[in-house]
């Protein structure tokens, strides 16, 4: 059942929404179309006529459906053809209308069942242009009919009917406008919502002063490269950078220059890693640098790249520039190895680095 029904309305959602919503539109008419035919069963209305009016009306629709099905339609501003659906079905009402004599008021809730289905789909100016279109056709249906056959369509009757299309399709009309209103203001608080839910994913998941992934994210991520190596078979490395004599910098310039150098050695790092290399800020000037499918050999190679360009940079404050440098230890992760452990080795390495000097890499073994 579901593979037919991925045949029939395709997988693809926005095209999925419009064909169910030409299938729903079929089924209304083909319930018009029923209706139809029972009438003429029971003598009300021509058998001849609404024969060719079921086959026309049911035609008509299968038609649209196919159309959209087709994917032809997609490059318009209204692939659903809703508008085109309506006036079909309008038009078709109308000239049920002429057929039913006795029975001539069941066409209103079906036409009713449009204009229903309308408020859903399309804009208000739309809605209005339908409206209109609709007071006009069956004010002519109704003009024709008490011209052709005053026994059977008496004028008194027939300006009543009128009168009761002419209010009512306004009547839509304002209610669906209404209705867009209500959807605008919907979406507009949809778009908010949404807009909030990212700022505090952005909140929870970054560092503020250097903007990196923090500490909290970071174990999440590392995690997840874990998971997926276990399934490929490969490896990642994790590197535990830290700023030398960062302390000193503190005391001397003050923190907002603190703040300057870790945000420059962030953005400076940032832009000399792959961009399958995960940054974060781990905690004071520690940083934790995620390498996937990288072997130790390899990772060395880009932390010396960004081991240069921090010696290099130069943070101005005042007429003073800062330098810094960077220590950093290096650790491949081993199958059967935990986070933690990878993790723990790194920071062991980035140990050694401090004790040897500082301002160099080590890798654990």
């Amino acid at each position: 059942m579901s593979r037919l029904l991925d045949l029939l309305l395709t997988r693809d959602p926005a095209q999925r929404t419009r064909l169910e919503q030409a299938g729903l539109a079929m089924l209304v008419m083909a319930s018009a179309v029923a209706a139809m035919v029972y009438f003429a069963w029971v003598g009300v209305a021509p058998a001849g006529p609404v024969t060719m009016w079921s086959l026309g009306t049911l035609d008509g629709m299968l038609v649209f459906f196919a159309l959209i099905r087709s994917g032809l339609l997609r490059c318009l501003a209204e692939p659903s053809l809703a508008v085109p659906q309506m006036l079909f079905a309008l038009t078709s009402g109308a000239v049920a209308y002429t057929l039913l004599g006795p029975g001539r008021g069941a066409v209103f809730p079906v036409v009713m069942v449009v204009l229903m289905f309308g408020m859903f789909v399309v804009s208000p100016r739309q809605m209005r242009w339908l409206s209109v279109y609709a007071v006009l056709l069956f004010g002519t249906a109704m003009g024709f009919m008490v011209a052709s056959n005053p026994r059977g369509y008496p004028l008194a009757i027939e300006l009543g009917h009128f009168l009761l299309v002419a209010t009512m399709m306004p009547a839509m009309s304002l209610l669906a406008g209404r209705l867009s209103r209500m959807r605008h203001r919907s979406r507009l608080q949809r778009a908010e919502l949404a807009q909030a839910l990212a700022r505090l994913r952005e909140h929870t998941t970054r560092d503020e002063p250097t903007g990196l992934v923090n500490k909290r994210h970071m174990q999440e991520l590392m995690e997840q490269e874990h998971q997926r190596c276990i399934r490929s078979g490969q490896s990642f490395c994790l590197a535990m950078l830290d700023i030398d004599r960062f302390k000193p910098v503190n005391e001397a310039h003050g923190y907002s220059v603190g703040d300057a150098v870790l945000r420059a050695v962030a953005q400076e790092a940032m832009r000399h890693v792959r961009v399958s290399d995960m940054l974060s800020r781990w905690g004071g000037e520690e940083f934790v640098l995620m390498m996937s499918d990288t072997r130790a050999a390899l990772a060395r190679g880009g932390l010396e790249r960004l081991h240069q360009r921090v010696a290099a940079l130069r943070i101005l404050h005042g007429d003073a520039a800062v330098g810094v440098t960077l220590s950093a230890g290096l650790a491949e992760h081993h199958a059967g190895e935990t986070v933690a452990e990878t993790l723990d080795r790194a920071e062991r390495a980035l140990q050694d680095a401090k004790a040897q000097g500082r301002d160099r890499i080590v890798v654990s073994s």
